[in-house]
């Protein structure tokens, strides 16, 4: 459908005033102010908060690279890494139901239920995040060493494996307040809570692991210890804005705190097909890391890690910008404008397919020169300059993707993406990079090469549903 033009008084204030408006996070009504805007207006926070998430494990790796035996270190990180990535999928699978549920009654011009509905959340998310806490500190030794790591990476990273899983409970309270401040149009807020915890990190990783006059040099273990505080700091931030009422969403100290299991229960009804869509994800690029693990030894293991978070450094951002999606689809549906929310997630794919075909063409040409920054090991920048150039050749199809699969999750239809990951990952995607890696004998190459392809037919899958219009339907 045609998209609307932008009225004459939104022109007169140019793209400058509408930037600064995001980065202050000025309240709209997403509803009814310019698409076009109401894109930009999201999508700017959403990019910074996303890419300020993927800075930490480009911050360790950094760090991490410029220690001793850095192919084990960089392992380490990797491959922990890539188990988290389970918790990262939790995360952002309940967050993605908080923001669809508080975007609705946001939407329906209804606050005090949107309010419920997002300390509702925060108690669902304390439960989960101590259970994995305590389950990720018991079995960090285990885990690295079914993943493939080589005996003296599991003797080297056994501690940092152990810090890194068991803040488990930091990682899903970070993702899920952030997705209540998104369902409410308030991104400038999740923006802020990640670029605080950021500017700690930073501050803190070169200190802990190489030590300062009393602080002692921790190694390797102060680069998750680092990432640790800074990411708890951004919590304490985030709670702060809740409880004094700074946010749109409101936690009044006066508030009713006791669980709603009705409200609870709609919350995991939603979030666990979203969840899936991200462990079904997650658990195929932990298969993946495997085979690069056996068919390449240590050295293509560490350049495809060091690749896969410069890869991860920029599809953030890009989620990020899908992430307005979800918000416009959930607030427009939830003010009757179907059409308007169509055409929201249209303006969306076009800007994130600009964005990251910019990225694919810096990569394609300068994929050694950016791998550089992040390992001195030769043979590991080969791997990892190979593994960039290959897997960066779907990014257009990457950047379409992510935002209709946010379209559908932001309308509360969360099974569709969820089965269009299931049969992408698993029944084309994993199959696909073994018989390349293993029986055709192509090793590493073979799991690169698997990544684009299958991110692509599944990008094309997700349109052509998303054109049928079905999820316009979704009540919530």
């Amino acid at each position: 459908m045609p998209l609307p033009e932008l009225p004459a008084p939104i022109k007169e204030k140019g793209f400058i005033h509408t930037i600064l408006a995001a980065l202050r996070g000025e309240e709209q009504d997403y509803t009814k102010v310019n698409i076009k805007r109401a894109v930009v207006l999201l999508a700017i926070p959403m990019i910074i908060e996303m890419g300020m998430e993927s800075v930490f494990a480009l911050v360790d790796l950094y760090f991490v690279g410029q220690l001793p035996d850095s192919e084990h270190n960089i392992q380490t990180v990797g491959l922990t890494e890539s188990v988290l990535s389970l918790v990262y999928s939790l995360g952002f699978g309940f967050s993605m139901a908080a923001t669809a549920l508080i975007a609705r009654r946001v939407g329906e011009k209804d606050p005090k239920a949107a309010s419920h509905a997002a300390l509702q959340s925060i108690w669902l998310t304390a439960l989960m995040g101590i259970v994995l806490s305590i389950i990720g500190y018991i079995t960090a030794p285990v885990v690295l060493q079914w993943m493939g790591a080589e005996p003296a990476t599991v003797r080297h990273g056994a501690v940092f494996a152990r810090l890194e899983l068991a803040s488990s409970l930091v990682i899903m309270l970070l993702f899920m307040i952030n997705g209540i401040f998104r369902g409410a149009g308030d991104a400038s807020m999740a923006m802020r809570s990640l670029m605080l915890a950021n500017i700690c990190n930073i501050i803190l990783c070169p200190l802990l692991i190489n030590g300062l006059g009393p602080i002692p040099a921790f190694g390797l273990n102060g680069a998750a210890l680092a990432t640790i505080i800074g990411r708890s700091i951004g919590v304490c931030y985030q709670l702060y804005q809740l409880l004094a009422g700074r946010s749109q969403v409101k936690l009044p100290w006066r508030t009713d705190w006791k669980p709603d299991f009705p409200v609870i229960g709609n919350l995991v009804k939603l979030a666990l097909p979203v969840t899936g869509q991200f462990i079904i994800g997650s658990c195929s690029w932990i298969f993946l890391a495997r085979l690069v693990a056996e068919t390449g030894q240590a050295t293509a293991s560490a350049g495809y890690q060091t690749a896969i978070r410069i890869l991860v450094f920029f599809i953030l951002p890009a989620w990020g910008m899908s992430n307005a999606a979800a918000t416009l689809v959930g607030q427009n549906l939830g003010a009757k404008q179907p059409d308007r929310a169509e055409a929201s997630v249209w303006v969306t794919a076009r800007y994130n397919a600009i964005f990251m075909g910019s990225v694919m063409f810096i990569f394609l040409l300068g994929a050694p020169w950016v791998v550089g920054w992040f390992t001195p090991v030769a043979e590991v920048r080969e791997t990892a300059s190979l593994a960039l150039r290959v897997m960066c050749s779907g990014y257009i199809f990457y950047g379409i993707g992510m935002v209709l699969a946010n379209a559908f999750n932001g309308a509360g239809d969360t099974k569709t993406p969820t089965w269009i990951n299931l049969v992408g990952f698993w029944l084309f995607q994993v199959p696909f990079a073994y018989l390349l890696a293993k029986v055709l004998k192509m090793g590493p190459l073979g799991v690169f090469i698997a990544i684009p392809v299958a991110e692509t037919a599944m990008a094309i899958a997700a349109w052509v549903i998303f054109k049928r219009g079905r999820w316009k339907e979704i009540k919530i």
